[in-house]
């Protein structure tokens, strides 16, 4: 089988060297994405929740690119920098993947790149 990169616009380019996604047969894999405005490249500022949404935005777009939806997750890796911030990451996060809920592992990491509060990342299939 062979591999397809995915990259969108809309997300943030790579900031270093691995892609934004694979595309693997029917499954996709993305890399985590970390809140960053994908227009400036810079951390956006703000509480769990900014991140989080920024975060989730940014998976949209590859997931878009690979034209597949959030209905198409079915696992995600959440890290924290903070699980005090885990009720008010679910709540964002819900808006996103919610309705069809993915597999989910979430876990509380000491440091995430550019010192951001949050990382997803996701397998998606598409028949």
């Amino acid at each position: 089988m062979a591999k397809e990169i995915i990259s969108s616009d809309s997300a943030p380019a790579a900031i270093g060297p691995y892609s934004q996604a694979v595309r693997v047969g029917n499954f996709l894999y993305t890399s985590g994405q970390i809140p960053l405005d994908p227009a400036t490249g810079k951390v956006v500022e703000g509480d769990i929740k900014v991140q989080a949404a920024q975060s989730c935005k940014n998976l949209l777009a590859v997931l878009e690119a690979a034209g597949m939806t959030p209905d198409n997750v079915i696992k995600t890796v959440c890290f924290i920098k903070n699980m005090n911030d885990f009720a008010a990451f679910n709540e964002v996060y819900a808006e996103y993947f919610g309705k069809a809920a993915p597999a989910r592992s979430c876990v509380e990491v000491a440091r995430l790149p550019k010192d951001v509060l949050c990382e997803v990342e996701l397998v998606a299939y598409k028949d």
